[in-house]
């Protein structure tokens, strides 16, 4: 594997910031992923595994350490095509792009990802976060994750089960680092319909009821366009989408605590997850509020942006006070939701 030089994480992440990689190395077998990141642990150099660089925040002054680019491909599917077949068994390289999976699925009548179209990123990081948006969740039809187990120095494969899921976490990512994913197996249906619409927003666009269902091509559609309008599709011209996405995660907090007249979904431990976009616009700040540098989406008040000349300190500001703001009228502390490399909040 040739080692590249003179990269910076800027130009590897959908925010465009973050500053150069001390060392670089680029695996497009899974054979060369597991060799660099065993080299680098031999070695004792901290290590940064990269996928599609959505969900990072990275220092300007970069990464002290070797950057690990996964770059693997190929996938082994076990289906046969039509709506009345039983199912379809998709296991995924975890450098495989997410959303040209779902684009997939969706053509060949796979049943589970559909409400995931336009996540930007790859499959490898799907299970770590258990992406979710408009009602799914990848909990749902992950079969299996097979990872590098950095501590134990060896292949593991996890079911559905010990992964650990909850919302917008996982065993991997309750011990960060430790796992580096190397496939994810999904298991999905087949069929015309998507799975029953479970978020009002995508229902009232499709024009169905909750709990109904919808063709997967229809509800792929209304998904990238409900993205779209929040700035939440990649588009290199529209610098509302130079962000990692959602920066807070939706707090779950006891019902007491709950402000009226706030969004309450109850949860099945007792407490009830309220919305971070609420909070954060009636704390006053909203759409577009920032500067010239750094700025709340124009869309969608949970994206924080670079508007181009912005460094990861400004963005950083941004988010303290956004969240100290919530925090001094509401009393609840935001959680963010991308993964922070070399700096903090």
């Amino acid at each position: 594997m040739p080692e590249l030089t003179g990269r910076l994480l800027r130009d590897h992440t959908t925010l465009r910031l973050g500053g150069p990689a001390e060392r670089w190395v680029r695996a497009t077998t899974e054979a060369e992923l597991i060799e660099a990141v065993v080299d680098a642990d031999t070695a004792g150099e901290p290590v940064l595994v990269l996928g599609g660089g959505s969900n990072l925040v990275v220092a300007d002054a970069g990464f002290a350490g070797t950057v690990v680019e996964v770059a693997t491909t190929g996938a082994e599917i076990d289906a046969d095509d039509g709506p009345s077949c039983g199912g379809a068994t998709v296991t995924v390289a975890a450098g495989e792009s997410w959303d040209e999976l779902v684009e997939l699925a969706v053509e060949r009548g796979w049943v589970g990802v559909e409400a995931l179209s336009g996540i930007p990123g790859s499959v490898g990081a799907t299970p770590i976060q258990n992406v979710g948006a408009y009602g799914q969740e990848v909990s749902q039809t992950v079969a299996r994750v097979r990872v590098w187990d950095r501590t134990l120095r060896g292949v593991r494969t996890f079911a559905n089960a010990d992964c650990r899921f909850g919302y917008r976490t996982s065993r991997f990512k309750a011990d960060p680092g430790r796992h580096v994913v190397l496939s994810v197996t999904y298991q999905l249906r087949q069929g015309d319909l998507g799975a029953p619409v479970a978020y009002a927003e995508l229902a009232n666009t499709l024009g169905v009821e909750l709990g109904r269902r919808a063709p997967l091509a229809d509800v792929r559609r209304a998904v990238l366009a409900l993205r779209a309008g929040k700035g939440m599709v990649l588009d290199p011209a529209d610098r509302d989408t130079w962000s990692a996405g959602s920066f807070f995660t939706n707090p779950v907090v006891d019902a007491v605590e709950v402000p009226p007249g706030a969004p309450a979904w109850p949860q099945p431990d007792g407490r009830v997850k309220t919305s971070a976009a609420w909070l954060i616009e009636r704390s006053g700040f909203a759409k577009g509020h920032g500067d010239d540098r750094v700025a709340l989406s124009g869309k969608h008040t949970l994206a924080l942006t670079n508007r181009g000349a912005g460094t990861t300190d400004d963005l950083l500001a941004l988010a303290r006070e956004v969240r100290d703001g919530v925090a001094e009228q509401f009393g609840i502390v935001l959680v963010n939701e991308p993964v922070l490399v070399g700096c903090s909040l």
